[in-house]
C-alpha cells in the first residue's frame, strides 16, 4: 500500500509507461510523458551509459526506467517492461523470391518508385502549410527533392553547412533550383546550435545522443523562427535498400575484439594527435556488433570510470535482446542491416523529439509501408545492392533521369557538426555541468580535465560532445535519480 501522502502524481510516475515509436505511424502520442519531468521520474543511469558508450539508449528502453519504447523490430502489443522479444523481418534473406532484373520493364519500375513517393510525400505533409526540407547533397535527398518538386513544390529546402570536411551545399543548391525549389543554407556556429539545444531541451519528451542532434536543433530552430510549421526528412530508405559492407567496415570488424586497454594510452604523445591512430586503438576496446555504430565513443572502461561504478556490464549486457537476430544473420551485410535498425530508432528519435520540443509537425516519406513493401518484394535484388557493394541502385537510376552527375556519387555525404569548435567554445560551459552532475557522473570532470588539451582531435571531440548532450539533459531531470534494485546490486559489487 502507497503511503497516503502520495499524490496521484507520484502514482502516475511510478506506473508503468509505454509508448509506441514506430516510425511507420504518422505521429507519436507522447501525451503519456506529460509532466514526468516534474514528477521526478527516475533516470535510468543504465541507459545513460548506453548514450555514452553507443549515442543512443538500446530499445526498448528509455531514458527513463519507468517508460519503454516499442520501436522498429518490437511489437507494440507486447508488454516492454517484461522481456519483449525484437525480430526484424526486412532482411534480405528473409524476402520471398524477388523477379529478376530480365522480368521487369525498368521504366516501368522507375515510374512505380516515384509514384509512391510522390504518394508518401503528399500523405505525410497532410496539414503542413509551410513545409522545410532538410536536404543533403545525398542520394536519398536528392530522389526525394525530385519527388518533392511534384508533390510539395512549396517546400523550402535547407542545407546544412557543419564543416568544410564535405561540403555539399553546392550540389544540393544546383539540384533544388534545377528543380524549381527554393533553397537556403545554415552554415554551423556551434555555440549558437547548442544554445538552441539548451534551449528546446526541456520540451524534449525523451534523449538521444545522435551525432546530428545538435545540428538537427539548429536547424529545426532556424524553421521555427523563419515561421516554418514542418520539416521533411529523407531519412529511413536504408534498412530495405540494403546496406553493403565495404573493406573498411570489414576491416574494423576484425579489429573488435573487446580488450581493455590503458586509457593513459590515448592521451600519450604519440596517440592523442592521431584520429586514425585512436580509432583503430578504440576498436580493438569494442564488441564486434557494437562497432557498427557510427562515431567515436567512451569505451567500457571510460564509462565505468565517469560513473565510478561498472555500469557497462549492464548496458552491454542488453544488447541480448537482439541476439537471435545478430545469430540468424547470414551475412555481414545483414549483422549491419540489423545494426542500423537498432541504431536507427535513435536517428529517427532526433528528429521526433527535436520537432515535438519545437512543436513542428515532422514527415519521414520513406518511412511508408506501401514504399517499403514494394522495395522488398518488387525490386530485384541487383536493383537494390548491385556489383561490387554499389548500394541503392533503383535510386540512382531514378536520380539520373534528371541529372547526370553530382558530388554525392564519389562521396557519401550526411549532416556534419563542427565537434572542435563546440569544444572549444563551451568547454567551461560543459565543465560546469559535469560539476553539478557529480553526484550521478563523478567521474566527468577528471575526463574533461585530462583531456581538454586533446579536443582538437575529432576522436576526444565526438566524446565531448556526448558529454555536452547528456550532461544538461541529467541536470534537468537530477532531482533523485535513484538506480534500480538490480543495478545497485552492481553498483555494491
Amino acid at each position: 500500500m502507497l503511503p497516503k501522502n502520495k499524490d496521484k502524481d507520484d502514482i502516475a510516475v511510478r506506473s508503468r509507461i509505454q509508448v509506441n515509436t514506430s516510425p511507420y505511424q504518422d505521429d507519436v502520442d507522447f501525451s503519456p510523458l506529460d509532466g514526468i519531468e516534474r514528477n521526478h521520474a527516475p533516470l535510468d543511469l543504465v541507459s545513460m551509459a548506453d548514450l555514452l558508450r553507443n549515442t543512443f539508449v538500446y530499445p526498448p528502453h528509455s531514458i527513463y526506467r519507468n517508460v519503454k519504447v516499442a520501436t522498429t523490430g518490437f511489437d507494440p502489443g507486447q508488454d516492454m517492461h517484461d522481456s519483449p522479444g525484437f525480430h526484424y523481418p526486412f532482411q534480405s534473406v528473409l524476402a520471398p523470391k524477388r523477379p529478376p532484373p530480365e522480368a521487369v520493364d525498368e521504366e516501368s519500375l522507375l515510374q512505380a518508385f516515384h509514384q509512391l513517393l510522390c504518394d508518401s510525400i503528399a500523405q505525410s505533409t497532410t496539414g503542413m502549410r509551410s513545409p522545410w526540407f532538410f536536404q543533403s547533397g545525398g542520394k536519398d535527398s536528392t530522389s526525394m527533392a525530385i519527388a518533392l518538386a511534384e508533390a510539395r513544390p512549396d517546400a523550402t529546402c535547407l542545407t546544412y553547412l557543419g564543416g568544410m570536411e564535405e561540403n555539399e551545399v553546392a550540389s544540393a543548391r544546383f539540384v533544388a533550383r534545377q528543380l524549381g525549389l527554393r533553397h537556403e543554407a545554415l552554415v554551423c556556429d556551434p555555440g549558437r546550435a547548442y544554445d538552441r539545444y539548451l534551449a528546446m531541451l526541456p520540451r524534449m519528451p525523451l534523449l538521444t545522443a545522435d551525432f546530428a542532434a545538435l545540428s538537427y536543433a539548429d536547424m529545426a530552430t532556424e524553421v521555427s523562427q523563419r515561421r516554418g510549421d514542418g520539416i521533411i526528412d529523407a531519412i529511413g530508405a536504408d534498412e530495405y535498400f540494403g546496406t553493403p559492407v565495404h573493406s573498411k567496415e570489414r576491416i574494423l570488424a576484425m579489429l573488435a575484439r573487446g580488450v581493455r586497454l590503458p586509457q593513459a594510452l590515448f592521451t600519450s604523445k604519440l596517440v592523442s594527435n592521431s584520429f586514425r591512430l585512436c580509432f583503430v586503438l578504440a576498436t580493438l576496446q569494442m564488441d564486434e556488433f557494437e562497432r557498427y555504430f557510427p562515431g567515436s565513443r567512451f569505451s567500457d572502461a571510460e564509462v565505468d570510470a565517469l560513473f565510478g561504478w561498472n555500469v557497462s556490464t549492464s548496458s552491454r549486457q542488453r544488447l541480448e535482446t537482439f541476439r537471435a537476430d545478430i545469430q540468424a544473420a547470414t551475412s555481414k551485410e545483414a549483422l549491419r542491416r540489423l545494426s542500423l535498425i537498432i541504431v536507427g530508432s535513435a536517428h529517427v528519435a532526433k528528429g521526433v523529439y527535436t520537432a515535438r520540443a519545437m512543436s513542428l509537425r515532422l514527415a519521414q516519406p520513406y518511412l511508408d509501408e506501401g514504399l517499403r513493401d514494394w522495395v522488398f518484394h518488387r525490386v530485384p535484388a541487383d536493383l537494390l545492392i548491385g556489383p561490387g557493394g554499389v548500394n541503392k541502385v533503383l535510386m540512382r537510376k531514378y536520380i539520373s533521369k534528371h541529372f547526370k552527375e553530382l558530388p554525392y556519387v564519389k562521396a557519401k555525404g550526411c549532416f556534419r557538426f563542427d565537434l572542435r569548435g563546440l569544444a572549444r567554445q563551451r568547454y567551461d560551459q560543459v565543465y560546469a555541468f559535469a560539476e553539478q552532475t557529480r553526484s550521478v557522473l563523478p567521474g566527468a570532470q577528471q575526463w574533461l580535465e585530462t583531456h581538454r588539451n586533446c579536443l582538437d582531435n575529432k576522436y576526444f571531440a565526438s566524446k565531448f560532445y556526448l558529454l555536452a548532450i547528456t550532461l544538461p539533459w541529467l541536470l534537468s531531470r537530477m532531482h533523485a535519480p535513484k538506480p534500480s534494485p538490480h543495478v545497485e546490486k552492481e553498483r555494491m559489487s
